[in-house]
Protein backbone atom coordinates (compact mmCIF):
# COMPACT_ATOMS: atom_id res chain seq x y z
CA UNK A 1 0.00 0.00 0.00
CA UNK A 2 2.76 2.33 1.04
CA UNK A 3 4.70 1.37 -2.07
CA UNK A 4 1.79 2.24 -4.30
CA UNK A 5 1.38 5.61 -2.59
CA UNK A 6 5.07 6.38 -3.03
CA UNK A 7 4.85 5.43 -6.71
CA UNK A 8 1.91 7.78 -7.25
CA UNK A 9 3.77 10.66 -5.53
CA UNK A 10 6.86 10.10 -7.64
CA UNK A 11 4.81 10.10 -10.83
CA UNK A 12 3.03 13.30 -9.83
CA UNK A 13 6.31 15.01 -9.07
CA UNK A 14 7.72 13.88 -12.41
CA UNK A 15 4.64 15.23 -14.22
CA UNK A 16 5.08 18.63 -12.55
CA UNK A 17 8.75 18.76 -13.57
CA UNK A 18 7.92 17.78 -17.17
CA UNK A 19 5.14 20.38 -17.38
CA UNK A 20 7.49 23.08 -16.15
CA UNK A 21 10.12 22.07 -18.64
CA UNK A 22 7.62 22.08 -21.48
CA UNK A 23 6.38 25.53 -20.51
CA UNK A 24 9.93 26.80 -20.39
CA UNK A 25 10.71 25.32 -23.77
CA UNK A 26 7.50 26.73 -25.15
CA UNK A 27 8.43 30.19 -23.94
CA UNK A 28 11.88 30.02 -25.48
CA UNK A 29 10.44 28.75 -28.79
CA UNK A 30 7.89 31.51 -28.83
CA UNK A 31 10.58 34.10 -28.16
CA UNK A 32 12.75 32.74 -30.96
CA UNK A 33 9.78 32.60 -33.32
CA UNK A 34 8.85 36.14 -32.37
CA UNK A 35 12.39 37.32 -33.12
CA UNK A 36 12.42 35.63 -36.58
CA UNK A 37 8.88 36.51 -37.64
CA UNK A 38 8.47 39.83 -39.49
CA UNK A 39 5.94 42.25 -38.22
CA UNK A 40 2.70 42.73 -40.11
CA UNK A 41 4.20 45.80 -41.75
CA UNK A 42 7.28 43.84 -42.78
CA UNK A 43 5.09 41.16 -44.33
CA UNK A 44 3.36 43.67 -46.50
CA UNK A 45 6.69 45.06 -47.67
CA UNK A 46 8.42 41.76 -48.34
CA UNK A 47 5.54 39.79 -49.92
CA UNK A 48 5.51 39.81 -53.73
CA UNK A 49 2.95 42.18 -55.13
CA UNK A 50 -0.02 40.48 -56.66
CA UNK A 51 -0.82 41.45 -60.21
CA UNK A 52 -4.41 42.46 -60.64
CA UNK A 53 -6.37 39.84 -62.48
CA UNK A 54 -7.60 41.34 -65.73
CA UNK A 55 -10.84 40.19 -67.18
CA UNK A 56 -10.34 38.84 -70.72
CA UNK A 57 -11.08 41.41 -73.38
CA UNK A 58 -14.19 40.73 -75.43
CA UNK A 59 -13.50 39.74 -79.06
CA UNK A 60 -13.16 42.88 -81.15
CA UNK A 61 -15.65 43.54 -83.91
CA UNK A 62 -12.92 44.78 -86.24
CA UNK A 63 -10.30 42.38 -87.59
CA UNK A 64 -7.57 45.06 -87.56
CA UNK A 65 -8.06 45.48 -83.82
CA UNK A 66 -7.75 41.72 -83.37
CA UNK A 67 -4.43 41.86 -85.17
CA UNK A 68 -3.22 44.81 -83.09
CA UNK A 69 -3.61 42.76 -79.94
CA UNK A 70 -1.33 40.04 -81.32
CA UNK A 71 1.33 41.91 -83.31
CA UNK A 72 4.79 41.93 -81.76
CA UNK A 73 7.23 43.07 -84.48
CA UNK A 74 5.91 46.61 -84.84
CA UNK A 75 8.59 48.04 -82.57
CA UNK A 76 11.49 46.87 -84.75
CA UNK A 77 13.00 50.17 -85.87
CA UNK A 78 15.72 50.85 -88.43
CA UNK A 79 16.20 52.91 -91.56
CA UNK A 80 14.97 50.15 -93.90
CA UNK A 81 11.73 49.72 -92.00
CA UNK A 82 11.24 53.50 -91.84
CA UNK A 83 11.61 53.81 -95.62
CA UNK A 84 9.13 51.00 -96.20
CA UNK A 85 6.66 52.56 -93.76
CA UNK A 86 6.90 55.94 -95.48
CA UNK A 87 6.43 54.22 -98.83
CA UNK A 88 3.15 52.66 -97.70
CA UNK A 89 1.91 55.84 -96.07
CA UNK A 90 2.56 57.80 -99.27
CA UNK A 91 -0.02 55.59 -101.03
CA UNK A 92 -3.38 56.06 -99.33
CA UNK A 93 -5.04 54.07 -102.15
CA UNK A 94 -2.94 51.05 -101.26
CA UNK A 95 -4.48 50.80 -97.80
CA UNK A 96 -7.92 51.40 -99.28
CA UNK A 97 -7.53 48.65 -101.88
CA UNK A 98 -6.11 46.02 -99.52
CA UNK A 99 -8.76 46.94 -96.98
CA UNK A 100 -11.51 46.27 -99.49
CA UNK A 101 -9.98 42.95 -100.56
CA UNK A 102 -9.34 41.96 -96.94
CA UNK A 103 -13.05 41.49 -96.36
CA UNK A 104 -12.99 38.32 -98.46
CA UNK A 105 -9.80 36.66 -97.28
CA UNK A 106 -8.09 38.12 -94.22
CA UNK A 107 -10.25 36.55 -91.50
CA UNK A 108 -9.51 33.08 -92.82
CA UNK A 109 -5.79 33.83 -92.97
CA UNK A 110 -5.71 35.26 -89.43
CA UNK A 111 -7.56 32.20 -88.13
CA UNK A 112 -5.10 29.85 -89.83
CA UNK A 113 -2.06 31.72 -88.47
CA UNK A 114 -3.43 31.82 -84.93
CA UNK A 115 -4.40 28.13 -85.00
CA UNK A 116 -0.76 27.26 -85.69
CA UNK A 117 0.64 29.58 -83.02
CA UNK A 118 2.61 31.51 -85.62
CA UNK A 119 3.45 35.23 -85.38
CA UNK A 120 0.43 37.37 -86.25
CA UNK A 121 2.60 39.33 -88.69
CA UNK A 122 2.49 36.39 -91.09
CA UNK A 123 -1.20 37.06 -91.66
CA UNK A 124 -0.13 40.32 -93.32
CA UNK A 125 2.27 38.63 -95.73
CA UNK A 126 -0.30 38.31 -98.57
CA UNK A 127 -0.72 42.10 -98.39
CA UNK A 128 2.97 42.37 -99.25
CA UNK A 129 3.04 39.49 -101.71
CA UNK A 130 -0.06 40.20 -103.79
CA UNK A 131 -1.95 43.15 -102.29
CA UNK A 132 -4.51 40.46 -101.34
CA UNK A 133 -5.25 39.86 -105.01
CA UNK A 134 -5.88 36.12 -105.60
CA UNK A 135 -5.32 36.51 -109.36
CA UNK A 136 -1.94 38.25 -109.02
CA UNK A 137 0.75 36.74 -111.25
CA UNK A 138 4.36 37.90 -111.15
CA UNK A 139 6.66 38.05 -114.19
CA UNK A 140 8.32 34.93 -112.73
CA UNK A 141 4.86 33.23 -112.78
CA UNK A 142 4.35 33.20 -109.03
CA UNK A 143 0.59 33.24 -108.49
CA UNK A 144 -2.13 33.79 -105.95
CA UNK A 145 -2.44 35.50 -102.59
CA UNK A 146 0.79 33.91 -101.41
CA UNK A 147 2.65 34.18 -104.74
CA UNK A 148 3.67 30.54 -104.98
CA UNK A 149 6.00 29.63 -107.84
CA UNK A 150 5.08 26.74 -110.18
CA UNK A 151 8.12 24.71 -109.12
CA UNK A 152 7.33 25.30 -105.45
CA UNK A 153 3.72 24.25 -106.03
CA UNK A 154 4.87 21.04 -107.68
CA UNK A 155 7.37 20.38 -104.89
CA UNK A 156 4.66 20.89 -102.27
CA UNK A 157 2.15 18.72 -104.12
CA UNK A 158 -0.35 21.41 -105.09
CA UNK A 159 -2.67 20.31 -107.91
CA UNK A 160 -2.51 22.36 -111.11
CA UNK A 161 -4.27 21.51 -114.36
CA UNK A 162 -6.47 22.94 -117.08
CA UNK A 163 -9.43 23.23 -114.72
CA UNK A 164 -7.85 24.22 -111.46
CA UNK A 165 -4.81 25.93 -109.95
CA UNK A 166 -4.31 25.23 -106.25
CA UNK A 167 -2.07 28.30 -105.93
CA UNK A 168 -5.15 30.47 -106.44
CA UNK A 169 -7.32 28.52 -104.00
CA UNK A 170 -7.66 30.66 -100.88
CA UNK A 171 -7.79 27.79 -98.38
CA UNK A 172 -5.29 25.44 -100.00
CA UNK A 173 -2.73 28.15 -100.76
CA UNK A 174 -2.93 29.47 -97.20
CA UNK A 175 -2.39 26.02 -95.70
CA UNK A 176 0.50 25.20 -98.04
CA UNK A 177 2.18 28.59 -97.60
CA UNK A 178 2.03 28.35 -93.80
CA UNK A 179 3.32 24.77 -93.90
CA UNK A 180 6.21 25.96 -96.04
CA UNK A 181 6.97 28.93 -93.78
CA UNK A 182 6.96 26.68 -90.71
CA UNK A 183 9.38 24.28 -92.41
CA UNK A 184 11.68 27.18 -93.33
CA UNK A 185 11.46 28.47 -89.76
CA UNK A 186 12.61 25.08 -88.48
CA UNK A 187 15.38 24.88 -91.10
CA UNK A 188 16.78 28.25 -89.97
CA UNK A 189 16.82 27.39 -86.26
CA UNK A 190 13.65 29.22 -85.33
CA UNK A 191 14.52 32.53 -87.02
CA UNK A 192 11.36 33.92 -88.60
CA UNK A 193 13.12 36.72 -90.48
CA UNK A 194 15.42 34.24 -92.19
CA UNK A 195 12.41 32.03 -92.94
CA UNK A 196 10.68 34.97 -94.62
CA UNK A 197 13.80 35.81 -96.60
CA UNK A 198 13.95 32.18 -97.78
CA UNK A 199 10.27 32.29 -98.73
CA UNK A 200 11.08 35.22 -101.01
CA UNK A 201 14.52 34.39 -102.34
CA UNK A 202 14.69 30.61 -101.93
CA UNK A 203 16.08 28.49 -99.12
CA UNK A 204 19.35 27.76 -100.91
CA UNK A 205 20.19 31.40 -101.54
CA UNK A 206 19.63 32.40 -97.92
CA UNK A 207 21.55 29.37 -96.65
CA UNK A 208 24.52 30.37 -98.85
CA UNK A 209 24.37 33.93 -97.50
CA UNK A 210 24.39 32.59 -93.93
CA UNK A 211 27.33 30.28 -94.69
CA UNK A 212 29.24 33.12 -96.32
CA UNK A 213 28.90 35.28 -93.21
CA UNK A 214 29.87 32.38 -90.96
CA UNK A 215 33.09 31.85 -92.90
CA UNK A 216 33.86 35.57 -92.65
CA UNK A 217 33.12 35.68 -88.92
CA UNK A 218 30.23 38.07 -89.44
CA UNK A 219 26.74 37.95 -87.85
CA UNK A 220 24.24 35.70 -89.58
CA UNK A 221 21.02 37.51 -88.75
CA UNK A 222 18.78 38.75 -91.58
CA UNK A 223 19.97 42.37 -91.33
CA UNK A 224 23.62 41.32 -91.74
CA UNK A 225 23.25 39.14 -94.83
CA UNK A 226 24.03 40.02 -98.44
CA UNK A 227 20.74 39.21 -100.16
CA UNK A 228 19.08 40.21 -103.45
CA UNK A 229 17.67 43.72 -103.53
CA UNK A 230 14.06 42.50 -103.58
CA UNK A 231 14.64 40.33 -100.49
CA UNK A 232 16.34 43.21 -98.66
CA UNK A 233 13.12 45.22 -99.14
CA UNK A 234 10.82 42.27 -98.45
CA UNK A 235 11.07 41.74 -94.70
CA UNK A 236 11.19 45.48 -93.85
CA UNK A 237 7.98 45.93 -95.80
CA UNK A 238 6.21 43.32 -93.72
CA UNK A 239 7.47 44.84 -90.47
CA UNK A 240 6.49 48.31 -91.68
CA UNK A 241 3.00 47.12 -92.54
CA UNK A 242 2.67 45.60 -89.06
CA UNK A 243 3.67 48.96 -87.58
CA UNK A 244 1.08 50.77 -89.70
CA UNK A 245 -1.65 48.40 -88.59
CA UNK A 246 -0.59 48.69 -84.94
CA UNK A 247 -0.14 52.48 -84.90
CA UNK A 248 -2.77 53.34 -87.49
CA UNK A 249 -4.32 56.15 -85.45
CA UNK A 250 -0.97 57.70 -84.56
CA UNK A 251 0.27 57.54 -88.13
CA UNK A 252 -2.99 58.79 -89.62
CA UNK A 253 -3.44 55.59 -91.65
CA UNK A 254 -7.03 54.85 -92.63
CA UNK A 255 -7.81 51.15 -92.68
CA UNK A 256 -11.29 50.30 -93.96
CA UNK A 257 -13.12 48.29 -91.29
CA UNK A 258 -13.04 44.53 -91.77
CA UNK A 259 -15.48 42.36 -89.84
CA UNK A 260 -13.90 39.94 -87.39
CA UNK A 261 -16.10 37.16 -88.71
CA UNK A 262 -15.96 34.52 -91.47
CA UNK A 263 -16.58 35.88 -94.95
CA UNK A 264 -17.27 32.50 -96.53
CA UNK A 265 -18.21 28.92 -95.87
CA UNK A 266 -17.54 25.79 -97.93
CA UNK A 267 -20.69 24.19 -99.35
CA UNK A 268 -20.81 20.84 -101.22
CA UNK A 269 -21.85 21.05 -104.87
CA UNK A 270 -22.77 17.40 -105.37
CA UNK A 271 -20.61 17.27 -108.49
CA UNK A 272 -19.40 19.51 -111.27
CA UNK A 273 -21.55 22.59 -111.82
CA UNK A 274 -21.46 25.65 -114.06
CA UNK A 275 -20.33 28.66 -112.09
CA UNK A 276 -23.04 30.85 -113.52
CA UNK A 277 -25.68 28.38 -112.37
CA UNK A 278 -24.05 28.14 -108.95
CA UNK A 279 -24.13 31.93 -108.66
CA UNK A 280 -27.81 31.96 -109.56
CA UNK A 281 -28.61 29.27 -106.99
CA UNK A 282 -26.76 31.20 -104.28
CA UNK A 283 -28.23 34.54 -105.27
CA UNK A 284 -24.86 36.22 -105.83
CA UNK A 285 -23.28 37.73 -108.90
CA UNK A 286 -20.73 35.70 -110.80
CA UNK A 287 -17.87 38.05 -109.96
CA UNK A 288 -18.44 37.52 -106.24
CA UNK A 289 -18.50 33.76 -106.69
CA UNK A 290 -15.29 33.76 -108.70
CA UNK A 291 -13.55 36.06 -106.20
CA UNK A 292 -14.13 33.46 -103.49
CA UNK A 293 -13.20 30.56 -105.79
CA UNK A 294 -10.33 31.83 -107.95
CA UNK A 295 -8.76 28.37 -108.16
CA UNK A 296 -11.51 27.29 -110.59
CA UNK A 297 -10.15 28.46 -113.93
CA UNK A 298 -13.02 27.64 -116.28
CA UNK A 299 -16.73 28.31 -116.65
CA UNK A 300 -17.55 25.31 -114.45
CA UNK A 301 -16.21 23.97 -111.18
CA UNK A 302 -13.22 21.71 -111.54
CA UNK A 303 -13.81 17.94 -111.62
CA UNK A 304 -13.05 16.43 -108.23
CA UNK A 305 -13.40 19.77 -106.47
CA UNK A 306 -16.87 19.22 -105.08
CA UNK A 307 -17.10 22.31 -102.87
CA UNK A 308 -17.54 26.00 -103.53
CA UNK A 309 -16.90 28.87 -101.14
CA UNK A 310 -19.95 31.07 -100.70
CA UNK A 311 -20.84 34.10 -98.58
CA UNK A 312 -22.02 32.87 -95.19
CA UNK A 313 -25.48 34.36 -95.61
CA UNK A 314 -26.00 32.63 -98.99
CA UNK A 315 -24.90 29.13 -98.05
CA UNK A 316 -28.29 27.76 -97.02
CA UNK A 317 -29.97 29.11 -100.14
CA UNK A 318 -27.35 27.35 -102.27
CA UNK A 319 -27.73 24.07 -100.35
CA UNK A 320 -31.45 24.11 -101.02
CA UNK A 321 -31.03 25.00 -104.67
CA UNK A 322 -28.32 22.48 -105.48
CA UNK A 323 -30.28 19.69 -103.75
CA UNK A 324 -33.12 20.21 -106.25
CA UNK A 325 -30.88 20.46 -109.31
CA UNK A 326 -31.98 18.14 -112.12
CA UNK A 327 -29.36 15.87 -113.74
CA UNK A 328 -29.74 17.66 -117.07
CA UNK A 329 -28.83 20.92 -115.35
CA UNK A 330 -25.44 19.62 -114.28
CA UNK A 331 -22.28 19.40 -116.30
CA UNK A 332 -21.96 16.15 -118.19
CA UNK A 333 -19.58 14.98 -120.91
CA UNK A 334 -19.78 13.10 -124.16
CA UNK A 335 -17.04 11.78 -126.40
CA UNK A 336 -17.48 12.29 -130.13
CA UNK A 337 -15.38 10.72 -132.88
CA UNK A 338 -14.91 13.20 -135.70
CA UNK A 339 -16.34 12.01 -139.02
CA UNK A 340 -15.14 12.99 -142.50
CA UNK A 341 -16.76 16.28 -143.50
CA UNK A 342 -17.35 17.39 -139.88
CA UNK A 343 -16.64 20.94 -138.76
CA UNK A 344 -16.67 22.57 -135.35
CA UNK A 345 -19.76 24.56 -136.33
CA UNK A 346 -21.65 21.40 -137.36
CA UNK A 347 -20.60 19.53 -134.18
CA UNK A 348 -21.55 22.48 -131.96
CA UNK A 349 -25.03 22.59 -133.50
CA UNK A 350 -25.46 18.86 -133.12
CA UNK A 351 -24.71 18.96 -129.40
CA UNK A 352 -26.33 22.36 -128.71
CA UNK A 353 -23.10 23.95 -127.56
CA UNK A 354 -20.71 26.59 -128.84
CA UNK A 355 -17.66 26.50 -131.09
CA UNK A 356 -15.68 28.58 -128.59
CA UNK A 357 -16.39 26.05 -125.87
CA UNK A 358 -15.36 23.11 -128.06
CA UNK A 359 -12.13 24.87 -128.90
CA UNK A 360 -11.38 25.70 -125.29
CA UNK A 361 -12.17 22.26 -123.86
CA UNK A 362 -10.21 20.45 -126.54
CA UNK A 363 -7.35 22.95 -126.80
CA UNK A 364 -7.97 23.60 -130.49
CA UNK A 365 -6.19 26.55 -132.04
CA UNK A 366 -8.28 27.76 -134.98
CA UNK A 367 -10.90 25.62 -136.69
CA UNK A 368 -8.88 22.72 -138.04
CA UNK A 369 -9.99 19.26 -136.88
CA UNK A 370 -9.11 15.80 -138.20
CA UNK A 371 -11.37 12.87 -138.92
CA UNK A 372 -10.77 10.06 -136.47
CA UNK A 373 -9.84 12.32 -133.55
CA UNK A 374 -12.08 12.36 -130.49
CA UNK A 375 -13.62 15.52 -129.09
CA UNK A 376 -14.74 16.06 -125.53
CA UNK A 377 -18.25 17.56 -125.61
CA UNK A 378 -19.51 19.39 -122.51
CA UNK A 379 -23.23 19.23 -121.92
CA UNK A 380 -25.25 21.58 -119.77
CA UNK A 381 -28.21 23.88 -119.83
CA UNK A 382 -26.75 27.35 -119.83
CA UNK A 383 -23.57 27.33 -121.90
CA UNK A 384 -24.12 30.65 -123.68
CA UNK A 385 -24.75 32.56 -120.47
CA UNK A 386 -21.98 30.73 -118.65
CA UNK A 387 -19.40 31.53 -121.29
CA UNK A 388 -20.37 35.15 -121.73
CA UNK A 389 -20.52 35.94 -118.05
CA UNK A 390 -17.44 33.94 -117.19
CA UNK A 391 -15.49 35.90 -119.77
CA UNK A 392 -16.79 39.16 -118.35
CA UNK A 393 -16.14 38.23 -114.72
CA UNK A 394 -12.92 36.34 -115.02
CA UNK A 395 -9.42 37.72 -114.82
CA UNK A 396 -8.27 39.55 -117.89
CA UNK A 397 -5.11 38.92 -119.76
CA UNK A 398 -2.32 41.37 -119.01
CA UNK A 399 -1.83 44.38 -121.21
CA UNK A 400 1.46 46.04 -121.96
CA UNK A 401 2.34 49.65 -121.30
CA UNK A 402 5.39 51.55 -122.53
CA UNK A 403 6.65 54.13 -120.04
CA UNK A 404 6.59 57.69 -121.35
CA UNK A 405 8.69 60.67 -120.37
CA UNK A 406 7.37 62.16 -117.13
CA UNK A 407 5.62 58.95 -116.06
CA UNK A 408 5.80 57.75 -112.46
CA UNK A 409 4.45 54.68 -110.74
CA UNK A 410 1.81 56.80 -109.02
CA UNK A 411 0.73 58.45 -112.27
CA UNK A 412 0.45 55.13 -114.13
CA UNK A 413 -1.39 53.50 -111.22
CA UNK A 414 -3.91 56.34 -111.14
CA UNK A 415 -4.43 56.18 -114.91
CA UNK A 416 -5.32 52.47 -114.86
CA UNK A 417 -7.08 52.43 -111.47
CA UNK A 418 -4.59 50.08 -109.82
CA UNK A 419 -2.17 50.56 -106.93
CA UNK A 420 1.52 51.31 -107.03
CA UNK A 421 2.09 48.08 -105.17
CA UNK A 422 0.21 46.24 -107.91
CA UNK A 423 2.61 47.66 -110.48
CA UNK A 424 5.60 46.76 -108.32
CA UNK A 425 4.32 43.21 -107.79
CA UNK A 426 3.39 42.59 -111.41
CA UNK A 427 6.71 43.83 -112.75
CA UNK A 428 9.16 43.01 -109.93
CA UNK A 429 10.10 46.67 -109.70
CA UNK A 430 12.28 48.39 -107.16
CA UNK A 431 10.11 51.23 -105.79
CA UNK A 432 13.20 53.30 -105.04
CA UNK A 433 14.29 53.31 -108.70
CA UNK A 434 12.96 55.71 -111.34
CA UNK A 435 11.11 54.43 -114.38
CA UNK A 436 12.85 54.83 -117.70
CA UNK A 437 11.12 56.05 -120.89
CA UNK A 438 10.52 53.10 -123.18
CA UNK A 439 10.42 50.62 -120.29
CA UNK A 440 7.75 47.94 -120.76
CA UNK A 441 5.28 47.28 -117.95
CA UNK A 442 2.67 44.56 -117.48
CA UNK A 443 -0.76 45.63 -116.20
CA UNK A 444 -4.08 44.05 -115.25
CA UNK A 445 -6.51 46.99 -115.52
CA UNK A 446 -9.40 45.13 -113.88
CA UNK A 447 -7.41 44.83 -110.67
CA UNK A 448 -6.35 41.23 -111.20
Amino acid sequence: MMAQRMTRLCLAALAVLLLGACQALGTVGADVAQENTPSGEDLLVSAPARKPVKAPLPPPEDLWERLRRELSWHDIHNAQVARARDHFLSQPRYLSVVGERAGNYLFHIVEAVEARGMPAELALLPLVESTLNPYAVSPQRAAGLWQIMPATADYLGMPRDWWYDGRLDVRLATDVALDYLQALHDDFDGDWLLALAAYNAGKGRVAKAVARNERAGRPTDYWSLQLPRETRHYVPRLIALAAIVHYADTLGAELPPVANAPAFVAVPTGGQIELQRAAQLAGVDLRTLRALNPGHLRWASAPGQDELLLPVDRAERFRTGVAGLAPEDRVSWAHYRIEPGDSLVRIARRFDTQVALLREVNDIDGHLIRAGDTLLIPRGSAWPDSLALADAAGPRKPRGYRVRAGDSLYRIASRFNVTVDDLVSWNALDPSQYLQPGQQLRLFPNGR
